[in-house]
């Protein structure tokens, strides 16, 4: 690949609380802390409590429980109540065919061109495909071309859909940190998205091949895939230590809208298009995006 672009612009500070927040973070174990809350969000609730406990959860961080597939009393953990899919028609899918649609509902972070192989992380921070995908090769197919980052805080939505229809050829899990992904540290932590953990699948279409990238997070030590068996929902936070590659031959067909993985609270999502798709102009950073709305054709 060539050299990385990295245009001389000096990145914005977070507050010293959150830079000793963070320095304190890197020197913690993460995933030892993030194992031991996904435990307690597993905990089974007993009945009677079900509907306080998650009321009040979703009241603190702005839940619309209205939208959830089932009551209260359904969900038997804090988990469960957190990957909830949607009541039947909550999210329509407006993404005409051969265009992309948002996968999450979320909120716009970066966006825009992949120069010279490297994306914008914040102001005066950037970093690479290649490290983000863990591959060269593929990281060249999308130099030239887009890329969205979209942020899913707790009150949102957390499953994953395909933003376009094809077949996924290949998905790939990559172990890492699990630091925070919210602004602060956006702002302040070198090469954020390519150092936590991630789980990415690729899907070939009418766009090309467009790569999707679930980036985790502290307290996200889980991320499942519904396409996969082997990477499904696990009884506990179980980390993998190692890349583990899934290359599916046929390639594994997927319909724009379809669920393809889900976060076990809450993190973020890259998407990586060819240099032929073109983003929506209506895109801007710090909107909110809902599922399903037009992103890229």
């Amino acid at each position: 690949m060539t050299d990385d672009f990295v245009p001389a612009v000096s990145p914005d500070l977070p507050s010293k609380r959150w830079r000793a927040i963070l320095a304190a973070l890197k020197r913690l174990p993460q995933g030892a802390l993030s194992r031991g809350f996904g435990r307690l969000a597993d905990t089974p609730l007993p009945g009677p409590m079900r509907k306080t406990v998650l009321s009040s959860f979703a009241r603190a961080v702005g839940i619309e429980i209205s939208e959830a597939e089932r009551p209260l009393e359904e969900y038997a953990s804090l988990n469960e109540f957190f990957v909830r899919r949607l009541k039947p028609g909550a999210r329509p899918w407006l993404a005409p065919a051969n265009a992309a649609g948002s996968p999450v509902d979320g909120v716009v972070g970066q966006l825009g061109h992949i120069q010279r192989g490297t994306l914008l992380q914040a102001k005066g921070r950037y970093y690479s495909a290649a490290a983000l995908l863990a591959d060269e090769q593929e990281a060249m197919r999308y130099d030239g071309g887009s890329f969205l980052t979209l942020y899913l805080s707790p009150r949102h939505y957390h499953r994953i859909h395909a933003p376009c229809g094809g077949a996924i050829p290949k998905a790939v899990h990559l172990p890492g940190a699990l630091l925070p992904v919210n602004a602060p540290s956006v702002a302040h932590v070198p090469d954020l998205f390519a150092r936590n953990e991630r789980l990415l699948c690729y899907i070939d279409g009418a766009l090309g091949r467009v790569a999707v990238v679930a980036v985790g997070a502290y307290n996200v030590g889980r991320i499942s895939a519904a396409f996969d068996p082997e990477w499904q929902d696990p009884p506990t936070n179980q980390r993998r230590a190692v890349n583990d590659t899934h290359e599916y031959q046929p390639a594994k067909p997927i319909q724009a809208g379809e669920e393809i993985m889900a976060f076990h609270l809450g993190s973020t999502v890259v998407l990586l298009f060819e240099p032929r798709t073109k983003l929506s102009a209506q895109l801007q950073p710090g909107a909110e995006i809902r599922l399903g709305s037009l992103i890229a054709s």
